[in-house]
């Protein structure tokens, strides 16, 4: 089922790459809720949460051709909404300090400013990596549980079918591999496989 909808998710996201509206709008009804409930959360205004989530939308189409199936398609589209809200919130702060009419007239204005920089991109990338070095560090069956549900995407009953375990225990280890992965964060233990 999941393998099913993983291969149709996948066609989508080629026939979008191709220019195909219909195939990317699929994409969006897909998604959409995900990252509505991921802006809501961050910007606390839900008007505002629906304006960004069609720009992340816009921007994910024009960009299409950037996305890596190396990581899951939603992981990819969280990040463009996390930079579109990053990007808001710099804006609403600097028009909350400088007038309107100062922006117009000044002519050292760099829109620029606004825009995600090299830097910023460059940490949302080692980000990634040092994700992978943590889930290196997990014994084999809690990597596999967190790829499953977090980078597959699996639902708890695909994960329990997939690893041939009861539910109940694929959420057991499932909060253990989560827990030991903030552990992991905080105290950085050196050298040693949870």
């Amino acid at each position: 089922m999941q393998k099913e909808a993983e291969k149709v998710g996948l066609q989508q996201i080629e026939q979008a790459r191709k220019g195909d509206r219909h195939a990317f709008s699929m994409l969006i009804e897909r998604y959409y809720e995900g990252v509505l409930h991921l802006l809501k959360q961050r910007l606390g205004n839900v008007a505002d949460a629906e304006d960004l989530a069609q720009q992340t939308f816009a921007k994910a189409f024009e960009n299409i051709g950037s996305y890596s199936s190396k990581y899951a398609f939603s992981t990819w589209v969280y990040s463009i909404a996390s930079n579109c809200c990053i990007d808001f919130m710099r804006k609403r702060k600097i028009g909350a300090t400088i007038p309107i009419d100062k922006l117009v007239d000044d002519k050292d204005f760099n829109a620029q400013n606004l825009q995600l920089n090299p830097e910023e991109n460059m940490i949302a990338e080692q980000d990634i990596v040092e994700t992978s070095l943590l889930l290196s560090r997990l014994k084999p069956h809690y990597r596999r549980i967190i790829e499953l549900r977090y980078l597959k995407e699996y639902a708890y009953e695909e994960i329990a079918v997939e690893l041939n375990i009861p539910i109940g225990t694929v959420k057991t280890h499932l909060f253990r591999a989560k827990e030991l992965l903030v552990r992991m964060i905080v105290e950085v233990p050196k050298n040693s496989e949870l």
